[in-house]
């Protein structure tokens, strides 16, 4: 099966915009919760930005240096599949 690179970057794409989404919604739940309880939330807080963190950082080296497997053609092959 061939996939173009467009469709990897694409979802890429999303998923950091999803990341960066879940980030804000986060931080706003968090300054609510801080605001009306008082007390923070400080090892929730550490581990939820370091997974989403360092997923967006990820994503970001893997676009900044073009990473992929594979030709260096337009098209990524998945070696476990086979053609009849």
């Amino acid at each position: 099966m061939r996939r173009r690179k467009n469709d990897s970057t694409h979802s890429l794409t999303l998923y950091v915009m999803f990341s960066i989404a879940m980030i804000i919604i986060f931080t706003i739940a968090e300054f609510v919760i801080s605001s009306c309880t008082g007390t923070t939330h400080d090892t929730l807080t550490t581990c939820f930005y370091g997974v989403f963190g360092g997923e967006i950082l990820c994503c970001a080296l893997i676009k900044i240096f073009k990473l992929r497997s594979g030709s260096n053609d337009n098209t990524i092959d998945f070696p476990n599949q086979r053609y009849n």
